[in-house]
């Protein structure tokens, strides 16, 4: 195939019911670019050198100006030599002959090579991948520069089958609710039981909330909670052979970190066009190796739940067995048992068996859902939002406070709202049962305010200051469930 910008490399086709695609254009212009790089070429020292760090071979020539590199380069394109510098002993210097000059450059080794980022097992691999980078950014950084403004992301590859998924999905959701609507108009009670005490509870508040609450109410009838807004999970990574990015198209070039991956989903693209992939990764559950400390909506993206697992099992088997053991959640379950729970569901997801035949003790259970908060990498209440709302509970005046709540609420992300909103039903619960369990808003306040919401920064004097404005934020969740959410 010819060589040229417009050139191309067929990729595989992806088809859809709806329409027929085209085959994927992958675009080789900097493939090619990349083949016809100038090769390293080592200059030997003819003679021992004395002092020659361990880590250099035949091509460090000692303490030498740079003068005496450039004339031991000869001109030739891709020469290389290694010196120490003069001015600095114990400094050394990358002398690399390129575009017909002589390039130095400061070099390092911390087991590795490096002058920048990367870091290479040898000096011949990191001259190679230096000397393509310097061609293809000398010869097309206009071209590079406006690779991301004609993307094939939307329109083939990973989004095309992203949208089938979510179609599907969303298909799978307008049935449910059809299903959903019928029972209800069938089973007009179970209505009134699930939505009466959020109507008696409004005329309460001040018409500011009401109207805030009722925008939300609206939001929350039309969302698709398992279709959560996802942040793609992008770290550097070394592709084996020739990669192309699936986002713009074009070649991946260079020996090692040539572009991201994220390890969520799998979508690989330049770190440039990383910028601009939206927020839309679908995590693969191949990908997702456990599920106590996965991010939270990772770890609902993955399973297409609107909450974690762990949450809504946990739950109903404590509200099957446990709502009137006494100090439910303050009494702690065996460490034991504990880690048992947390290891059956990161070896069997939903299917983990946490009946009562297996434990007994629904302390065990109380305890691994709080150990699934708290290995959170990120809190349900998130690092963002904390400082909002331990200022909302510094409010003295309660309709005040109870609104700035309401309102750093609307900023979690979809799927820690869900989760939150899901486990203060479940403890509004147990708080009806107080009589006979000993828990009211306040102790699991006190329980919950340091497992659900932690400061960004670890500081041992903040974290004891913020302890009352924790329990205070959870026990007003509790309170107030009904009307918050």
């Amino acid at each position: 195939m010819a060589a040229s910008s417009n050139s191309s490399l067929s990729g595989s086709s992806v088809s859809s019911d709806a329409e027929e695609y085209q085959p994927p254009i992958w675009k080789s212009y900097l493939y090619q670019l990349q083949q016809e790089a100038p090769r390293p070429k080592r200059i030997i020292c003819p003679r021992e050198v004395e002092n020659r760090p361990k880590y250099y071979g035949r091509e460090f020539h000692g303490i030498i100006s740079r003068e005496q590199a450039d004339e031991l380069l000869g001109g030739t394109e891709g020469a290389y030599i290694l010196r120490e510098s003069q001015r600095q002993p114990g400094c050394y210097t990358l002398a690399l002959r390129f575009g017909n000059q002589t390039l130095n450059y400061r070099l390092f080794y911390d087991g590795k090579h490096f002058v920048g980022e990367k870091r290479f097992e040898s000096i011949h691999d990191l001259v190679t991948d230096g000397l393509i980078t310097l061609y293809i950014e000398t010869k097309a950084s206009e071209y590079i520069s406006k690779m991301t403004t004609n993307p094939i992301y939307e329109h083939i590859g990973y989004a095309t089958l992203l949208r089938e998924k979510v179609s599907r999905r969303l298909s799978r959701s307008k049935h449910e609710s059809r299903k959903t609507s019928v029972t209800s108009e069938e089973h007009p009670a179970v209505e009134k039981k699930e939505h009466g005490p959020r109507r008696l509870a409004l005329p309460r508040m001040p018409q500011l909330i009401i109207s805030s609450l009722v925008r939300r109410a609206a939001l929350t009838q039309n969302d698709n909670h398992c279709n959560y807004e996802k942040t793609h999970n992008f770290k550097v990574h070394t592709f084996r052979g020739p990669h192309w990015c699936e986002y713009c198209a074009n070649f991946m070039w260079g020996l090692i970190a040539q572009g991201v991956r994220c390890s969520d989903c799998g979508l690989n693209v330049h770190k440039q066009c990383s910028k601009h992939v939206p927020n839309d990764c679908q995590p693969d559950l191949k990908r997702i190796k456990k599920v106590y400390c996965c991010d939270l909506t990772t770890l609902v993206k993955a399973h297409n739940t609107q909450r974690p697992m762990v949450v809504d099992m946990c739950i109903r088997e404590i509200e099957g067995r446990g709502l009137k053991s006494e100090g439910l959640y303050r009494v702690s379950g065996f460490t034991e048992h504990i880690e048992d729970v947390k290891m059956a569901f990161d070896r069997d997801g939903e299917k983990a068996d946490i009946s009562a035949h297996i434990y007994p003790d629904i302390n065990i259970i109380t305890g691994a859902l709080k150990l699934y908060f708290r290995d959170l990498p990120i809190p349900v209440i998130t690092y963002d939002t904390y400082a909002k709302f331990i200022d909302a509970a510094k409010i003295s005046n309660p309709d005040e406070r109870l609104e700035a709540v309401h309102e750093v609420l609307m900023l979690l992300p979809p799927a820690h709202y869900e989760t939150l909103r899901y486990l203060m039903i479940h403890l509004k619960k147990v708080t009806l049962n107080e009589k006979e369990n000993f828990m009211n808003a306040e102790n699991l306040g006190i329980v919950f305010g340091p497992t659900l919401m932690r400061p960004p920064e670890e500081s041992t004097l903040a974290t004891l200051n913020d302890m009352r404005y924790q329990k205070l934020i959870v026990q007003i969740l509790i309170e107030n469930e009904d009307v918050l959410f």
